[in-house]
């Protein structure tokens, strides 16, 4: 998963920089405009310090190929989901049409980002929220008109968080050439062998 940081600028409008001091849910939404890019509503954020039009914006926007672009560090509240902005990480999702449906590589990475971000804050995939939990929005629109393919999506991150992201432990041999009853005799083959194997050592059982 690829994430491009364009944080924007610090401003009262879309960046307060008020400090996030937990994170309970991820928050999913959709941006309400057909065919615009993720860049499109990231540099729409970004340009609210000027026109002082409205406050809003998000973590993180993915767009129509999946692309993903972070606006806002996850220490930082965005204004996005109304009074869950204290507790929660924002993702707004790009959809190509009215119906707000997403395309496949951007519903694809955004069960990898929820995955990435319940690992990161120890959450699970119940803590995945549609705006319109919050607020009775209907937002994200295709998740409210179709609430199992929001369970389906978390279906997918469930199945992703099971998977343990540990790598296996590797395996340790030890080779065991003697055991002595006397501590000295020990320590006087200790050395004898120390040339040829350094790492050798004793050990107390």
């Amino acid at each position: 998963m690829k994430i491009t940081e364009m944080f924007l600028t610090p401003n009262k409008y879309s960046r307060p920089g008020i400090k996030l001091d937990r994170v309970t849910k991820i928050a999913v939404h959709y941006v309400g405009n057909p065919k615009s890019t993720a860049k499109n509503n990231r540099d729409y954020f970004e340009n609210l310090k000027n026109t002082h039009e409205r406050y809003v914006s998000a973590h993180f926007i993915i767009g129509l190929e999946g692309e993903i672009i972070q606006c806002i560090p996850t220490d930082e509240w965005s204004y996005c989901t109304n009074q869950a902005n204290g507790y929660s990480i924002s993702i707004e999702c790009c959809h190509p049409d009215n119906t707000g449906k997403f395309h496949k590589a951007t519903e694809d990475s955004l069960a990898e980002l929820c995955t990435y971000l319940c690992r990161k804050f120890g959450l699970s995939a119940d803590d995945i929220i549609r705006h319109y939990d919050v607020t009775g929005k209907h937002c994200p629109l295709w998740y409210v008109s179709h609430p199992e393919d929001f369970m389906a999506l978390k279906d997918k991150v469930r199945s992703a968080l099971s998977v343990s992201s540990e790598a296996p432990k590797q395996k340790m041999y030890y080779v065991q050439v003697g055991a002595f009853g006397s501590k000295d005799n020990a320590e006087k083959f200790l050395q004898s062998v120390k040339k040829d194997y350094p790492e050798a050592f004793i050990k107390v059982i």
